[in-house]
């Protein structure tokens, strides 16, 4: 399958609580829905404006639709070359290999686009509802920066480096 695939990882102020929960795509809410002024950042950054919480809103909803379509065309491909793994008569040992590598391959690329989906749609809910820029463990802002570089980041830059050396 010749898709382009985008490689994804993990790499003051607190939000009002007066937010309340909107699941993505559900349209209650929206990037102008979103007070710029509630969105936490890190001492020393500027304030977010709602030119760029629409610009980050605008990614996030971008990637919603683009992981969807890689979802739809990875699990074609598996159906293909799940249809075809049966169809093994004649094949040679480096024949039945290849199907093998491509359908963990397919699988493989499938499973991480899924991740990247759930991080993207929960992003999403946390930007439209509550808890957007803070850090889930120790609670301090993620920073704006970081969320502009990586919006679905839930660890602050100290929390994700503790957590990635255990």
């Amino acid at each position: 399958m010749s898709t382009a695939r985008r490689k994804t990882g993990t790499t003051g102020h607190t939000a009002a609580s007066s937010r309340t929960h909107v699941p993505a795509g559900s349209g209650a809410r929206g990037a102008e829905a979103v007070d710029p002024a509630e969105l936490p950042v890190r001492s020393g950054e500027e304030p977010w404006t709602a030119a760029e919480v629409a610009e980050l809103h605008d990614e996030l909803a971008s990637d919603l639709l683009r992981l969807r379509a890689e979802i739809e065309a990875s699990e074609a491909a598996i159906a293909g070359l799940m249809r075809d793994s049966n169809d093994g008569a004649g094949d040679d040992q480096v024949d039945a290999g290849t199907k093998n590598i491509n359908r963990e391959s397919e699988l493989s690329l499938a499973n991480n686009a899924r991740d990247s989906l759930a991080q993207t749609e929960r992003a999403l809910a946390r930007l439209e509802g509550t808890g957007f820029g803070l850090c889930e463990s120790c609670g301090q802002p993620v920073g704006k920066a970081r969320l502009q570089a990586f919006p679905r980041a839930t660890l602050c830059v100290s929390c994700k480096a503790k957590q990635e050396r255990r």
